[in-house]
């Protein structure tokens, strides 16, 4: 099994490991630990370097299964690693993960809308809810609203719990269908200190006032009552 730093120190930028398997066909690394994010959530996976006896290897893609895919020729099983994120490309991922769950946040408490969809890019997101009508007045209203929760610096906290405790926390999975295993026997959640909580496995900062002025670029009707909401961060 893999460490998964990421999961518990979303601000590990750095870290020793070891090789524990290669895929040749992928050209790709499995490590005994990693603070890299396979992607999931709607967020990218990370991107960065890993140094093996003082070459650097360049992460262009962490696939599932934490498998490290490298641009370059791949190291011996059991040689010793240090991996590296790209911190300004993670931290701004971040900011744009705890950005769509104050939204998410705003829009269940004060609406009741479910999530249907969502993805972002760093410092830039879309997420999909259900509402019937969604014009100019309630939109800048969602924007003031979601701007006021970044001021109120809450803090986020994360938790890994047995399956059974997570799933007796009323109104867990806000998404319209259920991503979560069946298998699972633990489950990741990420709080919002009096806002927000939901299973979610990416990462995050750990306040509310680190995610920067939130900006709803654009909304529009994807048909339905499914409307779309689009945020902007700033870059510092």
């Amino acid at each position: 099994m893999t460490e998964l730093i990421y999961q518990t120190d979303s601000y590990a930028q750095e870290f020793s490991a070891t090789v524990t398997g290669i895929d040749a066909e992928q050209n790709g690394v499995l490590l005994d630990r990693t603070a890299f994010y396979p992607g999931g959530g709607g967020q990218p996976h990370d991107l960065g370097t890993l140094e093996i006896d003082g070459v650097t290897l360049p992460v262009t893609k962490v696939a599932r299964g934490n498998l490290h895919i490298v641009d370059g020729a791949l190291p011996a099983v059991g040689a010793a690693v240090t991996g590296r994120i790209d911190w300004a490309r993670r931290y701004r991922l971040m900011r744009t993960h705890t950005a769509m769950h104050i939204l998410c946040g705003v829009v269940w408490r004060d609406y009741s809308a479910q999530v249907t969809g969502g993805n972002m890019e760093p410092l830039e997101g879309r997420m999909d809810f259900e509402f019937e009508r969604l014009q100019k007045e309630l939109v800048s209203e969602i924007e003031a609203r979601i701007n006021a929760e970044v001021a109120a610096a809450r803090d986020v906290r994360v938790q890994i719990l047995p399956r059974a405790e997570a799933f007796a926390i009323p109104d867990l999975i806000r998404t319209k269908i259920n991503l979560l295993p069946e298998g699972i026997t633990e489950v990741r959640t990420v709080e919002i200190i009096g806002l927000d909580l939901q299973a979610d496995g990416g990462t995050h900062v750990a306040n509310t006032r680190e995610v920067g002025q939130i900006r709803i670029s654009d909304y529009k009707s994807k048909g339905g009552i499914n409307k779309r909401i689009y945020i902007t961060l700033d870059t510092d």
